[in-house]
């Protein structure tokens, strides 16, 4: 019988959060885990998605949610946004009633919580609703404290140095 889930944080301003949730991931699918990474703010269609080639071959299924962030799109209203993360609340809390799943990631929701697209409290009611043999796991930065509070393990990724801070902007194959 497989051991309780528990809910991971990954949050903080450093470089690695995603990268650390993936990891996470391809463990899990290497013990034969059903898993899937339900991302916000990436499309894969715009910048291309390294790790989804590499994950789905591995089984690992794949879910881009409200892919656009008015920071980086400007046509796109804030309304329109969370109409999106809501949608993607919704669809999170049906990939709850198949039991079949082991790990989820949630990349960059914190984002959404953190840029009030969602709130803390809607966030908090998919942890409270996450089945109980299910790992969660949540990335991006600002994560809250009710978020934080409710975790089972949380990590804080802290920026030393970046090569972006000397004009070298994200990498295919390294940050994309």
């Amino acid at each position: 019988m497989k051991a309780r889930g528990l809910v991971q944080v990954y949050t903080g301003e450093g470089k690695g959060k995603s990268t650390a949730a993936i990891g996470q991931a391809v463990r899990a699918a290497g013990h034969n885990f059903k898993v899937g990474v339900v991302t916000f703010f990436k499309d894969p269609e715009v910048l291309g998605c390294g790790e989804c080639v590499s994950l789905e071959k591995m089984g690992i299924e794949m879910f881009a949610l409200a892919k656009k962030h008015p920071h980086f799109y400007k046509e796109v209203s804030d309304g329109e946004v969370r109409e999106e993360c809501l949608k993607g609340i919704g669809f999170i809390e049906e990939l709850f009633h198949d039991e079949s799943w082991d790990m989820l990631v949630l990349d960059e929701i914190n984002i959404a919580v953190r840029d009030a697209f969602l709130r803390e409290e809607e966030v908090l009611s998919l942890l409270e609703a996450k089945p109980e043999k299910l790992e969660l796991i949540l990335t991006g930065r600002g994560a809250t404290k009710g978020i934080v509070d409710k975790a089972d393990l949380v990590s804080e990724v802290r920026k030393v140095k970046h090569p972006y801070e000397r004009g070298i902007h994200g990498r295919k194959g390294v940050e994309y």
